[in-house]
């Protein structure tokens, strides 16, 4: 028993020497590459699936807590940008961004909701790289929520705008919320500004009769003040614009022609 003890014993250690010999360590138990890769593949599927579950499971939480006052704004951008009812809602209630409209909502919560409906650059999930390293990608129109400041604005805006900071139920969203639009086609926010205050606005405010406290209405001198300072800002936007877009072209001029002739100080003075 003592002799095989030892040559099992001897045998253990030989391997552990030749192991050190060989790579410098203790023999290990390596795994084969495709193991690892394909151990990772089934990993990595198995958090898609996770994400996609998450997202499903947010998404039905969000149209659960869907009550009147969505609704109302649901068809309010429905009606304006000629979108189906059902299809705001999807993207309302998948937008990373959805805790806005809660934030508006809610007593003295946000003066303003924006919505942009424009041009989004879409990347191919199958996009091969072009030559120069670039991929193709897919420009399509998307409603999606957002703060106004971290997007570029190229298509149109829906916008809705609290009047007091009373909370927002479905009993009075009509009354404490107002909706517009500003288009700004091709990227030209001068323009759809200007469309929006000459062609909407100043007509409202023009034939609007109710104006609070201010009884006399239109009559009251600083009403007609103000709405005599919205239309000169109106004008100066305008005139503004066009200086913008008239573009003056500098042509280059051949200098050649008038120089090659002067031969002495007196000549460039009576050049100059």
């Amino acid at each position: 028993t003592e002799s095989k003890y030892t040559h099992g014993g001897s045998l253990k250690t030989r391997s552990s020497e030749l192991g050190s010999a060989v790579t410098g360590s203790p023999l290990t138990t390596v795994l084969p590459a495709s193991s690892t890769v394909k151990k990772s593949k089934i990993l990595s599927s198995e958090s898609r699936e996770e994400v996609a579950k998450q997202a499903k499971e947010t998404k039905e939480e969000r149209r659960a807590q869907i009550d009147g006052r969505h609704r109302y704004l649901i068809s309010r951008l429905a009606d304006g940008i000629d979108l189906s009812e059902q299809q705001v809602e999807e993207t309302i209630i998948s937008d990373d961004k959805f805790q806005l409209i809660e934030q508006f909502f809610a007593p003295s919560g946000l003066k303003k909701l924006l919505f942009f409906y424009q041009d989004v650059l879409q990347q191919k999930s199958n996009a091969s790289l072009r030559p120069d390293g670039s991929t193709n990608n897919l420009s399509q129109k998307n409603l999606f929520i957002t703060m106004g400041s971290t997007e570029d604005f190229t298509g149109t805006c829906a916008f809705f705008l609290r009047t007091s900071d009373e909370v927002i139920t479905a009993s009075n969203v009509s009354q404490e919320v107002n909706f517009g639009m500003f288009d700004s086609a091709n990227g030209n926010i001068l323009q759809g500004l200007e469309f929006f205050l000459s062609q909407i606005m100043i007509p409202a405010l023009k034939s609007q009769q109710n104006w609070g406290a201010v009884k006399e209405g239109l009559k009251n001198r600083q009403i007609q003040e103000f709405l005599y300072a919205v239309d000169k800002f109106v004008g100066t936007l305008s005139s503004s614009r066009q200086n913008i877009e008239d573009k003056i072209q500098l042509t280059k001029v051949d200098i050649d022609v008038y120089v090659r002739n002067l031969q002495n100080p007196s000549d460039y003075i009576t050049a100059g």
